[in-house]
């Protein structure tokens, strides 16, 4: 199968905190949860990266397989291992410890990507954890948009920021070149003021359309997004939840966002679909697990209207 959508990114098994000595066994890492929230919402996605040749990298294949993820191209690599994260909670909200330093995923480099099934997709979308957690991995990011880009194709990017990954000069000037390359950007708030210091969203917005995107979707937590393109914005009310666990909101947005936009929607109602798409998301535990499918953001999006 040939995607629309094609991933790149490090898959990583989660281990959810669910109170005294028990933890949930679920699946994460962003380019996984945005894949996983785009097929939900019924787009042909695929992915590639490196797993170890391990139950934990059985596991993914085994999930992507039940999800309609095409995995074909994903790199078995028996000399590493798949990452593995933890997620705790407390009144501050949720907070992750991570294995991951020489995964399989950030031994990937550029000779590695399938060259034809990148450029033959509509879309390739990587992050800055995908940058951020190796040379190669960063260069083979880079390398998967050169292709895209010559091929006609279009590319979104989630800022996705993890300082404990790389130092913040590094990731300013990695991210903002990322930026430049992308057709779809999709930054969150806290991310952007991290890196540059401005803090209105207009002006971030602003900033990604300067550097080159055509669409832009902040991702404004709790208060909502802001989308964007040269000619029209529009600010995207919360969808009201309870939230649980918001671990996997940001890439089910992004998900959501980017499978509406290429299934012909507006900015608006991309937008709009995306919020609610995130909001549900966060009603359970885990990152995948709680990812709404289309049904389901369907009925929350009329019930909403009304």
């Amino acid at each position: 199968m040939q995607p629309d959508i094609v991933a790149l990114g490090e898959p990583m098994l989660e281990f959810n905190h669910q109170g005294g000595r028990s933890y949930l066994q679920g699946f994460g890492g962003d380019a996984s949860n945005f894949a996983i929230a785009a097929a939900r919402q019924g787009a042909r996605v695929g992915v590639f990266t490196g797993l170890g040749d391990d139950a934990y990298g059985r596991l993914f294949m085994g999930l992507w397989r039940a999800e309609g993820v095409d995995a074909s191209r994903v790199k078995i690599d028996p000399a590493a291992f798949t990452a593995v994260y933890f997620v705790t909670h407390d009144d501050k909200g949720h907070a992750f410890s991570f294995i991951r330093a020489g995964s399989a995923a950030s031994r990937v480099a550029p000779a590695d990507l399938p060259a034809g099934y990148i450029a033959g997709a509509g879309l390739v979308h990587f992050s800055g954890v995908s940058l951020a957690i190796s040379a190669s991995a960063c260069d083979a990011c880079f390398a998967a948009a050169d292709l895209a880009r010559s091929a006609g194709k279009l590319v979104s990017f989630d800022t996705n920021l993890r300082l404990k990954l790389w130092p913040k000069a590094r990731a300013r000037a990695v991210i903002l070149e990322a930026m430049a390359m992308c057709d779809v950007c999709l930054p969150s708030h806290d991310d952007m003021t991290a890196l540059t210091g401005i803090e209105a969203p207009d002006a971030l917005v602003d900033l990604a359309l300067a550097r080159g995107a055509r669409v832009v979707a902040l991702k404004l937590g709790a208060k909502g997004a802001l989308v964007a393109d040269a000619n029209r914005r529009h600010r995207i009310a919360p969808y009201p939840v309870a939230p649980v666990d918001a671990t996997g909101a940001g890439d089910t947005f992004g998900g959501a966002f980017v499978a509406r936009l290429r299934a012909g929607d507006d900015l608006l109602a991309a937008g709009r679909y995306a919020a609610v798409a995130a909001a549900l998301s966060t009603k359970g535990y885990g990152a995948v697990t709680p990812i709404p499918d289309a049904a389901r953001v369907g009925a929350a999006l009329a019930a909403w209207a009304d």
